[in-house]
């Protein structure tokens, strides 16, 4: 039977008794809209920005800009915060060397996924957060069956529970377009590192 991933988050949220502190990687602030405005009513937030697959550097430094800005002008529930990373492409390329021309979506991408949710897990077990997630599944283009399965292998193998997600649930992706609007946000064209753009 396929996993409902968002009812799972629901379930969650629905029996939480207190306010958990989530770590959450942001793949870029337009796809971030419609995941912390949900979660912020649940969870204090720590936006993660790591995207070494982000190609060129001044592509990341303004996808970055626009995290923040929508942060700054975003009001939350709770309390959000913002984990900044250096610039990282040498990580991501060792990652994914020898799967250059694999289509988007493919083995490419995993490894691509697995880099920045563990980097996510790691540092949310070393800071004692509660959770570690990502706003990866509010993509249409994402497979959430295999971020999913890649964050519960990676919170096995830290130690920190992983907040299980399909954003894309219930008009997630139309919403973070109208967010993303209201916001006036830049929205890229391509998911980040240029072999998705070439392959």
């Amino acid at each position: 039977m396929k996993m409902n991933y968002q009812m799972k988050l629901m379930e969650l949220v629905n029996n939480l008794d207190y306010v958990p502190h989530l770590l959450l990687h942001s793949c870029c602030g337009p796809c971030s809209t419609t995941c912390i405005s949900f979660l912020t009513k649940y969870f204090d937030i720590t936006v993660f920005y790591y995207n070494p697959n982000i190609e060129p550097e001044a592509e990341y430094i303004k996808r970055k800009n626009e995290q923040l800005k929508f942060l700054k002008k975003f009001k939350g529930e709770h309390k959000i915060d913002f984990l900044d990373c250096d610039y990282d492409n040498e990580s991501f390329e060792t990652a994914v060397k020898g799967l250059e021309q694999e289509k988007e979506g493919g083995a490419r991408c995993t490894k691509c996924f697995y880099l920045r949710l563990s980097k996510c897990a790691h540092i949310a077990k070393e800071k004692g957060y509660d959770y570690f997630g990502t706003t990866l599944t509010v993509s249409p283009h994402k497979n959430s069956l295999v971020i999913n399965t890649l964050g519960e292998k990676i919170s096995q193998e830290v130690g920190i529970p992983f907040l299980y997600s399909d954003f894309k649930k219930q008009d997630g992706y139309k919403k973070s377009i109208l967010l993303s609007r209201e916001y006036d946000l830049y929205r890229q064209d391509y998911c980040g590192c240029l072999y998705g753009k070439w392959y």
